[in-house]
Parts: structure tokens; C-alpha cells; sequence
């Protein structure tokens, strides 16, 4: 699987501490190999993030991708207060 980054994503990322950097390499690698491995708790989601999935990276951090033509398209990372308060 191809894993493809978005510009917000991007920009999100920049301003992570270096510690959830490196916690968010550890879930993408996972990530590639197994995308629904239970540490990841990938699943689907609803409202204004229908058609998108989350997959958790901390016990707060969460990054939100889409699935297309064979790309998981991560388009945001960000606590979970911040992405659906």
C-alpha cells in the first residue's frame, strides 16, 4: 500500500513533539503492513469526517486518512479534543 501525505497533514506534523513523531513512524509502519492491527484501532467515521478513517497513534493523537485507488491519503493529524470537539 502506497501512503500518501496531504498538506495539512504535512503542516500538522511539523508541530508535533519530537516523541509523537517518532510514536507516529512506529504506527505507520505498522500501519503499512497491517492496516487494521488492533493497536491502530482503525475504523471508520462519521459526521463531518464521513468517508474518512482514524487511526489512533497516542492515547490523544489521532491521524485521519482516506482510502483511494490503493493510497491511504492521511490529510490530518491532531488530539482527539481538537479533531471532533
Amino acid at each position: 500500500m502506497i501512503i500518501v501525505y496531504h498538506a495539512n497533514f504535512k503542516k500538522s506534523y511539523k508541530k508535533l513533539l519530537p516523541q509523537v513523531k517518532e510514536k507516529l513512524e512506529d504506527r505507520l509502519r505498522l500501519f503499512s503492513k497491517d492496516e487494521f492491527h488492533p493497536i491502530l484501532n482503525n475504523h471508520a467515521l462519521k459526521g463531518k469526517y464521513s468517508g474518512y478513517r482514524s487511526i489512533n497513534v497516542t492515547g490523544d493523537i489521532r491521524a485521519i486518512f482516506k482510502r483511494e485507488a490503493g493510497e491511504a491519503i492521511f490529510v490530518v493529524i491532531d488530539s482527539h479534543s481538537n479533531l471532533y470537539g
